[in-house]
């Protein structure tokens, strides 16, 4: 089988072949990286060949021509970032400049993330089309929602979204109680970053209401260190760790204003001298990528923690991890239950039937199946209901490219917060086109 991993010059696209060669070498025959920077392509492949040693594995190959990437291909991961982090620190700043959040996939920030990769997204999706009908396109470009339901505009339920936050809360859980995730059958839902685990079965226990009432083991969980136990309780589900930028809103704008840099900054700083080393030294392009990942893994989401503390859970597996179970279940047939991205249908009654929504699904040769699920209360349906509403007039936006409708999103979205404010956002942020 041939699989095209789209933005093969990303820094995490090591992630993806080291659990490629670990657990799914035996589904892959050609591994085609596609960017559009060759220097970025020749440094990651460097690092893949060293990473891969002796191990038996795919073919690989990079190019910069999309069409040949994607042709024939029986899967498509596309990870791209238009723009660099050049655009996200741009993004970050445009918004924090107006007193609103800039995180890049929550924040208004999002809405220009979406705004400046819908239209590549959408070709993409019109070259698979040409190139690939048969193909899977596996999405893990943020925002993934957005973009996931965009593409599906082209190639319908062939494109699932992935993200690794529900599963990995739902492992921690497991892990507090000696069960291993895939023993555990959960019932979360949501859209992507922003969503609730209100179940964990384990052998006809509920691990989360067991977790929820036991103050002292919900405290060594990694969201104990964004959300305070009390607040957890009261919700009476566990959220996802991006909901910290919607119940915390102030203070995450507060803490972000105070580091000497945000996290695209940050980013964009670490990844440049990782790339200008490793083109330096390309013999020492693996040991200089792990250095950089592990600093990066390290202060994910510092804004959340306190002062100096380090991430806890370094040893989940991520998005890659998800995004090669779910390939290996369509692709063999295997029948599994995962978390993801998909289009809504019937599922739940109170949003659009094309609306994307994060839930868990039967996945099979067929595709993302979404299961039966109880809508979430009122407080959390109503934002799943407004968020929903400004994702789909982004997309509107996109497809049409009408500004009016980019401005509407943003003046709609509930962190913004201001018509005056969307208004300048749009005149920052539409513009890049």
């Amino acid at each position: 089988m041939k699989l095209a991993l789209l933005g093969g010059g990303g820094f995490r696209v090591p992630l993806v072949f080291n659990a490629l060669l670990s657990q799914h070498g035996d589904l892959i025959d050609d591994l085609w990286l596609y960017d559009t920077e060759a220097d970025r392509l020749q440094v990651i492949r460097n690092v893949l060949t060293q990473a891969h040693g002796d191990r038996p594995g795919p073919t690989l190959h990079i190019t910069t021509d999309l069409a040949e990437a994607v042709r024939g291909a029986d899967f498509v991961f596309s990870a791209i970032r238009v723009g660099g982090l050049a655009g996200r620190v741009h993004d970050e700043r445009a918004a924090l400049d107006l007193g609103v959040l800039g995180q890049e996939t929550t924040g208004a920030a999002g809405i220009a993330f979406a705004l400046r990769t819908g239209p590549v997204a959408l070709e993409i999706a019109r070259t698979v089309a040409a190139e690939a009908p048969r193909a899977f396109v596996i999405n893990f470009t943020n925002p993934a929602g957005i973009m996931t339901e965009l593409m599906q505009t082209v190639l319908g339920d062939r494109v699932i979204g992935i993200c690794d936050t529900p599963s990995g809360l739902g492992k921690r859980v497991g892990a507090l109680y000696g069960a291993r995730e895939f023993e555990l059958s959960l019932d979360y839902v949501g859209l992507n970053h922003l969503g609730w685990l209100r179940h964990a079965w384990y052998h006809g226990r509920d691990l989360v209401a067991e977790v929820l009432s036991e103050p002292d083991k919900l405290a060594r969980l990694e969201e104990a260190d964004v959300f305070s136990v009390e607040w957890m309780q009261r919700l009476g589900a566990l959220p996802n760790e991006y909901l910290y930028y919607w119940y915390s809103t102030r203070e995450a704008i507060a803490s972000i204003l105070s580091a000497d840099a945000t996290r695209g900054e940050f980013l964009q700083a670490q990844q440049s001298r990782f790339y200008q080393q490793a083109t330096a030294h390309p013999e020492r392009a693996l040991q200089l990528w792990t250095a950089t990942h592990d600093e990066r893994e390290a202060t994910y989401m510092a804004e959340a923690r306190d002062e100096g503390e380090e991430r806890p859970d370094l040893t989940g597996g991520g998005y890659e991890r998800v995004a090669l179970a779910l390939m290996r279940a369509i692709a063999l047939g295997e029948r599994a239950e995962m978390i993801v991205n998909v289009r809504n249908g019937h599922t739940l009654a109170a949003l659009p039937p094309d609306a994307v929504i994060e839930v868990p699904c039967l996945v099979d040769a067929a595709g993302a199946h979404p299961l039966s699920t109880e809508p979430p209360g009122g407080a959390e349906l109503g934002l799943m209901m407004q968020m929903k509403a400004v994702e789909q007039l982004a997309i509107r936006a996109v497809l049409e490219q009408d500004r009016g409708l980019a401005f509407e999103a943003l003046a709609k979205h509930p962190l913004v917060g201001s018509v005056e404010i969307a208004e300048k956002l749009t005149e920052a942020f539409w513009p890049q086109q």
